[in-house]
């Protein structure tokens, strides 16, 4: 097995970076949602109640 490398200051920068790049893609992936649900309301609809059965019918 290889060790692994020590931690260094840069990880935290990349870390950083990682976040960024991880919030920006949720905001793009949101955007798409919303657009998608915009232009096709009926399944947009459809979606939201599909979703709402399964969280009622999900057992704990």
């Amino acid at each position: 097995m290889p060790d692994l490398p020590e931690h260094e200051p840069s990880t935290q920068e990349t870390d950083a970076e990682r976040r960024r790049r991880r919030a920006q893609f949720l905001r793009d992936l949101a955007e798409a949602r919303e657009l998608r649900d915009r232009v096709q309301p009926r399944r947009a609809k459809v979606a939201r109640l599909r979703h709402a059965m399964r969280m009622r019918t999900f057992r704990w």
